[in-house]
């Protein structure tokens, strides 16, 4: 495991992910190991699972530098036609506030668990927070109403619901969250089935987590084939629905040098007005929210592109910062970070959100992408 990869630890079939965002720190982390993000339930859909899909959703599992994987090579899809250019990225979100889903594995547990002496802590501190929703399951006849099962319900409130697709093809370059699409042709095909579900309202895409920073597990031409459909991802995206806010993934200030990382992103359509928004750091980590502001703008200065681009930063476990030595799964002594907010008060940083749900282990504390109540009072106390 590289100590410098992130990691999103997503186990067993997933229909989408909750993570939900909590209290108010900084702080950083290293990457390495898995981190789990958990499923979000979204079984009252009516829609028929698919035969991968048929048990309640299981763990994801987070990213790690794993060892390379046998990358499959397809050529992307092309994508559509623009009836518009886009000049600048959207800016402020007119929506109230961020949208949190009603289900998850803190909540389950709150509900299963009345009588527990940590369940106001974590209650108040984690699970009354809004979260980002994952969908990893590689399941084209559903997509679209699981992701419109979000976007809708967000949209009945007037709150802005964080998405994070997560299957693009040998993600996680073989480790703990391996998986995805079988293929970049199949992927293109369930971005095509993701953007059908956004809907025309305010929604932020946090687009492929280690995607772009952990691109070096490829060989060139497999990583010039995965931004390439990572660019067209975006473009459908924005095509599909104007207000969505798309971000690219940016690693995270422990991580590759601001230049090196912002050429990989330029080539994977995050300088584009027409794919991108800017860019997202420190998912699943603990880097300090101040090291991430200061990696973030120096990665934007680096891309270029329209003056609007800005970034978004996973809180959710920073509140201490990086652990020592590089630890990454599920380490003692860190806290949650600052609450989820759309309005950061800071410079090109749009909105801090939680995208890793506090509690739910790396692998250490309990089985990978699975909530654990002690972690969880831990972070939170």
């Amino acid at each position: 495991m590289v100590a410098a990869a992130s990691v999103v630890v997503a186990v067993g079939t997933v229909t989408g992910l909750l993570t939900a965002l909590g209290a108010d720190h900084g702080g950083g982390a290293d990457r390495a190991g898995p981190q789990a993000s958990r499923s979000v339930r979204l079984d009252a859909l009516p829609v028929s699972p698919s035969p991968s899909s048929t048990s309640s959703p299981s763990a994801e599992p987070s990213r790690s530098a794993s060892p390379p994987p046998t990358a499959r090579r397809a050529t992307p899809s092309p994508s559509p036609k623009r009836t518009s250019a886009r000049q600048e990225p959207r800016s402020t979100p007119t929506a109230t506030g961020l949208y949190r889903h009603p289900d998850s594995q803190v909540l389950d547990w709150i509900r299963a668990h009345p009588g527990d002496p940590r369940q106001d802590v974590i209650a108040s501190r984690i699970a009354g927070h809004p979260a980002a929703v994952w969908f990893t399951d590689h399941t084209p006849a559903t997509i679209t109403a699981r992701v419109r099962a979000v976007t809708s319900a967000g949209a009945a409130q007037g709150r802005v619901p964080v998405l994070v697709p997560y299957a693009i093809p040998d993600r996680d370059c073989g480790g703990h969250s391996e998986g995805g699409a079988p293929d970049l042709g199949a992927y293109d095909a369930w971005i095509d089935r993701f953007a059908a579900g956004l809907g025309s309202d305010e929604v932020i895409v946090v687009l492929e987590p280690d995607s772009v920073a952990q691109s070096e597990c490829l060989s060139a031409g497999e990583r010039a084939d995965r931004f390439a459909s990572l660019a067209r991802a975006g473009r459908v995206m924005k095509d599909a629905d104007p207000a969505a806010r798309v971000y690219y993934d940016a690693g995270h200030s422990g991580w590759h040098a601001p230049a090196k990382q912002a050429a990989w992103l330029k080539q994977a359509g995050a300088a584009s007005a027409d794919s991108s928004d800017g860019v997202f750091s420190n998912v699943s980590n603990f880097h300090t929210t101040a090291d991430e502001v200061a990696y973030d703008r120096a990665v934007l200065d680096s891309l270029g592109g329209p003056s609007g681009l800005g970034a978004v930063i996973d809180t959710s476990r920073n509140g201490n910062g990086a652990p020592p030595g590089g630890q990454w799964c599920d380490p003692a002594g860190r806290k949650l970070g600052r609450a989820p907010t759309l309005t950061t008060g800071m410079g090109r940083i749009d909105a801090y959100l939680w995208v890793k749900l506090p509690g739910e282990s790396d692998g250490c504390r309990g089985e990978p992408g699975t909530f654990t109540p002690s972690y969880a009072y831990d972070l939170a106390r």
